[in-house]
């Protein structure tokens, strides 16, 4: 699948039932108050609220290059993108 130029959210799995993985990886960029901007991550089980962490950065360009870099990483583990530019955190 190809990405957006510029994604602020991606929702990825990776579902391999005969190893009984169900794996899901979300992302999402949110500003801060200050001009900055946050890489949300959530990730874990499907079906569970799993881990989440914030990641700071100076400005949204370098949230999202980072959002692209662990993306690929996570595609290249096997998982597959679901939705991207989606409200991933409500």
């Amino acid at each position: 699948m190809q990405f957006a130029l510029f994604p602020v959210s991606l929702y990825l799995q990776r579902i391999c039932a005969e190893k009984n993985e169900w794996r899901y990886y979300a992302m999402s960029i949110q500003p801060d108050l200050f001009g900055g901007a946050f890489l949300m991550r959530r990730w874990g089980r499907i079906g569970t609220g799993g881990h989440l962490r914030l990641d700071q950065y100076a400005d949204e360009g370098a949230a999202t290059n980072a959002l692209a870099h662990l993306a690929q990483k996570k595609l290249k583990r096997g998982y597959r993108v679901i939705a991207q530019d989606a409200l991933l955190f409500s």
